[in-house]
Formats: C-alpha cells, structure tokens, sequence
C-alpha cells in the first residue's frame, strides 16, 4: 500500500515561506538562486506525494572506488554489473526491499525496469531492518561519458540519503570534494561516507587515513561527518553500513531531513544575497506624514499658493466696484484703472494661465518631490530593493505633470459669483447717495430761492431747515463711509476664505493624483519588499 509523506508542520510552513520568496523575489532576486528555489519545490512537492515507507539511498562514487561492488555486497546478490579495468556502470540499478508502494517512486526517479530489482524473498528474513530500503547504484560521477555524469547529478540530488564511496587512492579527489562535498553542509544526517577498498590498508594507515578524511570533511563543513571503513571483497565493515542505512530507513525520516537540509542550505544562500538584517523596519506602507509631504511639495511645484493668492487679489479688486463707497470709486475713473496695471482684465483666463503655466514651469520640481519620498522610504533597504521603490515612484512620472494640469484646470475659481451682501449692500449705499443728492437739491433750494417756490415746496426753502439737512448730509456721508470700511473687512474675510476653498480644493486634487500615479505604485512595491523578507525570516525560522 501507498502512503504519502507528512512532513511536520516546520517543514511544510518554510516551503510555502519559500514558495512565498519566489513568488514576490522574481525580478528581485539572482535568478539563478530563484531557478534553484523553484527545482527545489518542485522536488519537494514530487517526493512528499510518494511513499513515504521506502528511503532511497544512493551509492555515490568516482571511478575505481568499488561502488558497485559495495552495492552488490549489501544486497547480498550480483546485481550490478563490476569492472576490473575500467567501470562498468552505464545505468542507475535499484534493489528494493519491499516493493509494494515503491513503482511510482522508482518511476519518478526514472529507473529503467530492467534494471530493478527486489529483495522480497525467503533469503531476506535477516533483512527486515531494511524493509523500505531502495538501494541505487548510481553511475560514477566522473565518468568521460556526458550521460552517465548527468544521471549521477541528478539522481544525487533526487535520493534521501547519500553514500559517498571513496577509495584510499582518491579519497580526497578535487572533483569530489569541490562538486559535492563542499555543498553538503547541514547535510550531516543525511550523507554517509564509506572508506571502501579497507583490505588494502594496515590497521596503523587505516587509522591515519580515517583521521585525515575526517579532518578534511570538517573543513569543507561537514560538522559531524559519518566514515565507515569497507571493504566489498572481505565483507569488512559491510555490515556496519548497513547498520548506519537500516537506522535511516526504520526511522523513516530521510526524504524530510534531505528536504529540510536542502531547505537550509538555499535559505542561507539567498540570505547572503539578501541579508535579512533591519529589513523587516522598513515602511510597509507610506504613512500619513509623507503623503502629506508629497502633496505638499507637488502643491509648491504647481503654484497652488501662487494661485491662492491671484485669488485672493482677484476677489477683492472685484469687491471694489460693488461694495466700494460710490464717490471714491467714480473718483477712481479719473486715475488708470488698477486691473489693468495687474493685467488682470480677464480674471478667469489669468487663473488659469497661472496654475497650468505653474505646471508645465515647475516639472523638475515635481521629480524632485517624488524622488525624495521614494529616498525617504528605501533608505535601509537593500540597493536591489531600493532601485525597485525608485523606479516604481518614477513610474508614471513622465506623465505626472501632464496630470496634474489636466485636473487643476477644471478648478474653475467662482470669479463669476456675486455674493448676495454685495447686492444689499450697493442698494443700501446707491439708496445713501440718493438721500445725498435730496440734501444737496435741498440746500441749494434754501440757499439760491427762498421765497421763490411754490407753495407745495415752501418747506425747501425754509432755512430753518437748513441746518437740519446738512446735519443730515454729513450723517449720509458718515454712514456710507462707515459702510465701506465694514464692507471693506467683509471682503477681505471673504477673500480669505475663497482662497482657503481655493487652495484646498487643488490641493485635493493634487493629492488624488499624486496617491494614484506616486503613492500606489510605491506601495505595491513596499508591500512585496515586507511580503518578501517576512517569508525569508519564515524560511530561516
């Protein structure tokens, strides 16, 4: 019967952290590390859907060190094919003790079916700690043949537990320790080295041999290395590595160490790349304070103070001929007019000259503004990490100016609109220069023609009234006076506030677009910076 693996909850949670890294790290990270990363998920996902009850130990070696021998010595039957002069392993050949469940397993690791083989019979009672075992011999790894060499690598990679078979001669061969061993650190639990071809050392330079290989393997990183001395043609330590491989097969926890020790080995490769570090202290988001900072810089850029205060000057010269006292301003049309010395004749066309003029004037300005926001958030990032958040902040900048024109001129400023107290209050003052005008007609009446009126206007010539019709006069013109200094407040308070509801609309505006084409794509990126490293620190969990 088929099981599949379970791996325990740490190993499952750091190959979703890793799958996680792969996902948000393309483009980001070195891609061979990600083609690396992606293999080894695959592997992971292929070897935990098969049998778990069987462990697939690979007899590794270069050419000469007896590895077929040894394999043929542990399955106890002439199996693979042996060479007195040169080797003869073309093909992986697989003893399997216990086959039921093991097909799919085999297949996976493309053994050919002619080259199975099993051990289920009456000559394996003595075998029964090796139940689960599928044995490969694998070609040599150093072989002049590109096939086999290729094999021998892949199905390396692929086994649960390695046995790297070394002879006397070559135990310490360059090709050896430089392709594989070099890159079994944190593989401790799961390789094994078999000093084969003992029977050809006395015990003195077999201990001397022992020491030194040990000592070597350490130094390439081997922490705890396992060596056990063999020998195929004496039977010499033969049963000690079957010892060491009947331990790894009952405990049926190899194909989840080789995956955790690959896991490791991967993690702290992309970890030198990418150290994790203070990565995880950097912005997730752009806060309140930098939005804000940005739009006020873009709001500089584009002169929305600048047309605030057009604004406001545009109100109150327009202010002046509704609720200006009537007199001055009639005085007014003897001097040059003042709009005309501002250039402001045509109110609306000079704001709207003034804010798209701004933009179109100041788009070094708005680059200089989205390049600090994007140096203020990737400050402690890792260069790779901060050139991202850059580019994704200069995006769509080419286009940000443009933008930012199109949607400030659709702010039409109210230039058009009367505010009702102007209209109360002409009428208020035009009705005080016509009761001006009754006391002058008055006056003169008095003054020029007494006695010469009708009778239905004697009172105009009474100049007992006189004095009562100048005391009304100068009350005239103090009132109106008064009034146009109060209107003249009001207007400056209302001019304020146009400039507020001016200003704060554009500057709405400007942040709307600055938060579309700056703010999003900035965070987008941020957000996969934090996604990216929180999986790195799940990984090395």
């Amino acid at each position: 019967m088929t099981t599949t693996t379970t791996p325990r909850p740490g190993l499952a949670a750091r190959l979703t952290a890793l799958t996680k890294v792969v996902e948000v790290g393309a483009g980001r990270l070195d891609k061979k590390l990600l083609d690396e990363a992606t293999a080894l998920l695959q592997r992971a996902g292929e070897r935990l859907k098969l049998s778990s009850e069987h462990t697939v130990v690979a007899l590794a070696g270069g050419t000469g060190s007896g590895k077929s021998s040894l394999f043929n010595a542990i399955s106890g039957l002439e199996l693979s094919p042996t060479g007195v002069r040169r080797p003869t392993t073309g093909r992986t050949h697989a003893c399997v003790w216990g086959l039921e469940g093991s097909a799919p397993l085999l297949d996976w690791l493309q053994i050919q079916w002619r080259h199975r083989f099993s051990r289920a019979s009456a000559l394996d009672k003595g075998d029964t700690q090796l139940n689960g075992l599928v044995l490969l011999d694998l070609p040599d790894h150093d072989s002049i043949r590109a096939l086999t060499d290729t094999e021998a690598d892949r199905l390396i990679g692929l086994a649960d537990l390695v046995v790297w078979v070394l002879d006397p001669q070559k135990y310490a061969d360059a090709s050896t320790h430089r392709r594989y061993v070099t890159e079994l650190a944190g593989h401790d639990a799961v390789t094994v080295f078999a000093l084969n071809q003992a029977d050809k050392l006395d015990t003195e330079e077999l201990a001397e041999l022992l020491i030194d290989l040990n000592d070597l393997l350490r130094r390439e990183g081997v922490e705890h290395p396992s060596v056990v001395p063999t020998s195929a043609v004496t039977g010499r330590g033969v049963e000690s590595l079957k010892s060491v491989i009947a331990t790894a097969v009952s405990r049926r926890r190899a194909a989840i160490q080789k995956l955790e020790a690959d896991l490791q080995r991967l993690e702290q490769r992309i970890a030198e790349t990418m150290p994790l570090g203070e990565a995880l202290s950097a912005p997730a988001s752009v806060d309140e304070a930098r939005r804000m900072g940005l739009t006020d810089a873009l709001c500089d850029a584009v002169g929305v103070p600048a047309v605030g205060e057009a604004m406001e000057n545009v109100y109150a010269e327009r202010s002046s001929k509704w609720v200006g006292w009537p007199y001055p301003r009639w005085a007014d049309r003897f001097r040059a007019d003042p709009l005309k010395s501002l250039r402001l004749e045509d109110v609306s066309e000079e704001i709207r000259g003034i804010t798209t003029g701004s933009v179109s004037a100041q788009s070094a300005e708005v680059a200089n503004a989205v390049h600090a926001l994007a140096d203020g958030l990737s400050m402690n990032m890792h260069p790779v990490w901060r050139t991202a958040v850059q580019q994704a902040a200069k995006s769509r900048s080419k286009q940000l100016p443009k933008a930012l024109t199109e949607d400030l001129a659709e702010v039409a400023p109210r230039l058009d609109h009367v505010p009702g107290w102007w209209w109360a209050l002409k009428i208020w003052q035009y009705a005080l220069v016509a009761a001006f005008m009754a006391g002058v007609v008055w006056l003169a009446a008095g003054l020029f023609m007494p006695g010469s009126l009708p009778p239905s206007l004697e009172l105009l010539g009474d100049s007992a009234t006189l004095p009562w019709v100048g005391l009304m006069m100068a009350s005239v013109l103090g009132l109106g006076a008064l009034s146009g200094i109060a209107a003249r407040n009001f207007v400056e308070l209302g001019a304020s506030r146009e400039r507020e509801r001016l200003e704060r609309e554009m500057r709405r505006r400007v942040a709307a677009v600055s938060a579309t084409m700056v703010v999003e794509p900035v965070e987008r990126e941020l957000a996969r910076h934090h996604t990216f490293y929180t999986a790195l620190r799940d990984l090395s969990a």
